[in-house]
């Protein structure tokens, strides 16, 4: 799955600690979130939803298999 998480998070001027701090989350869970090799608990996905407060499809887009 590819997302737009970087790019959110840099045009909010947000450090990857920032992001972190606001989804309860470890810095290394942003950074692999951010390089595609960590997919999301849904849990998780709704609160990064919540903090861009944006739909959830708009931020993930699955592969095409």
């Amino acid at each position: 799955m590819r997302n737009h998480l970087k790019e959110l998070r840099k045009d909010r001027g947000w450090s990857q600690a920032e992001l972190a701090e606001r989804l309860d989350v470890t810095r290394q869970t942003v950074i692999a979130l951010e390089k595609g090799k960590y997919d999301p608990s849904l849990p998780l996905a709704f609160r990064i939803s919540k903090v861009f407060g944006l739909p959830i499809e708009r931020l993930f887009i699955p592969d095409e298999q």
